[in-house]
Order: structure tokens, then sequence, then C-alpha cells
């Protein structure tokens, strides 16, 4: 089986290729733009790899939450290739990618979703197997939920910019990896399996995991958040 995915939720693009459980990568942190890398990227995974884009079966995306232009890029490169090639494909959630690709067992991710807001969820990982223990949800990190383990992991850029409030939330954290983001080999990782099953969709299908509602606020509803960033 041969997949590719694409992960640009975050800061940091990706795109990988499975090959029958050999993964190879490509990646980037761009605080802005990088679309324009993602098609290359492709093409040099599947010249790396011998393969031709016609012999691909299937294509994975980070579908959020994140931001909304990165997850619109990566729902919209999956779909029109998907399309191109007749292709089935699968959106992952970002936040699984994201506990997946920390390698700690009980995790509490947290991604900075801007506008004074966090997206969060809290998961359990067996080997490539991530158990969702708390829903996602896009809150203020002062009221952000947290998971009811003891101990575990903060991971995502949220604890790089609210550490010190979300470690109110939850003291007894055993550590941060506030460096660590989702990337496109943890969504093939969390895809492969998926796809062998045949729980995929077809490319129109497709849409990104949002959470928030609204992806913009007024300039009084943001300092009523917490100001103006």
């Amino acid at each position: 089986m041969r997949l590719l995915a694409f992960e640009t939720a975050t800061r940091r693009l990706s795109v990988a290729l499975w090959q029958d459980g050999e993964l190879l990568e490509r990646s980037a942190e761009l605080a802005n733009g990088g679309s324009e890398l993602l098609l290359p990227w492709v093409r040099e995974l599947l010249a790396e790899a011998g393969l031709t884009l016609a012999q691909i079966d299937g294509i994975a995306f980070g579908a959020g939450p994140g931001g909304f232009t990165g997850l619109r890029l990566a729902c919209g490169v999956a779909q029109g290739l998907a399309f191109g090639l007749d292709r089935p494909v699968l959106p992952v959630s970002t936040l699984e990618a994201l506990a997946l690709a920390c390698g700690e067992r009980e995790v509490w991710t947290c991604l900075d979703a801007r506008m004074n807001e966090v997206y969060c969820a809290a998961y359990r990982v067996a080997g490539d197997s991530v158990e969702q223990l708390m829903a996602p949800v896009c809150l203020p990190p002062a009221v952000a939920p947290a998971p009811t383990f003891a101990g575990g992991w903060g991971v995502g850029d949220g604890f790089a910019t609210y550490g010190s409030v979300l470690a109110v939330r939850k003291p007894d954290l055993a550590g941060l990896h506030a460096d660590v983001f989702p990337t496109a080999a943890a969504v093939l990782r969390l895809a492969a399996p998926a796809f062998a099953q045949g729980r995929t969709l077809a490319a129109a299908a497709a849409q990104p995991i949002y959470v928030r509602d609204k992806v913009a606020m007024t300039t009084r509803e943001r300092l009523a958040r917490g100001g103006l960033r």
C-alpha cells in the first residue's frame, strides 16, 4: 500500500509518503505561506521511492483543528490529487497526530488557536493506536478542561504560549513538549490501518475539522478575551 499525506494545520508544514510501512517525509517551519512547497515535496518523495503519482493508493490529510488557511490548504491539495487519480481520501485529526508524534503515552495536546484561545484534547497512545480521552475543544486557556489521568505530558505550542496558565489547570504534568508539532508521518501512521480496512471517503466528501465555529472576532470580542495579539 502506497499513501501520501499532508499536514499544514500549524506553522510546521509536512508531506509524507508511506510505502508498505516505510515512511519518507519532507517538512519545514514557516511562519506564513509554504503552499508552493507541497507538490515539489511530493515529486521529491516519489522520486526517492522510485514511484509515480499513479501508483499512490490513497491520500490522507491533517484535517484539524488548526489554522483556517492551513486546513483548507491540506484539504484542497489532498482533494485535488484524489480527484485526478480517482483515489480515496482520509481526514485525520491533527490533535491525534500531535499526540502520536510526541512519543508519550498519556498526552494533553494543546495548540495555540490565536484569538486568546487554545485547541486542546487528551489521548492515550499505544504503539500507533491513539485513544481519545477528552474530545477536542476551543476555549480560552484559563478555562480549558484538563484531562483526569495522573501526570501525563503537555504537548503542543499552546504550552509555549500559555504554559503558565495551563499549568494551573493541571499542575501534576510530568513534563512538556511545547516544541512538538503534528506531522504528516504521524498522519500516515494513523491513516494506514483505516485505508487497509477501507474506512475512507470519496474526495468530494472530505472536510476540515474546525472545532471553532467562528474564525474571526471583532475588536471588542478580542479585547474581552484578553487583548489583541
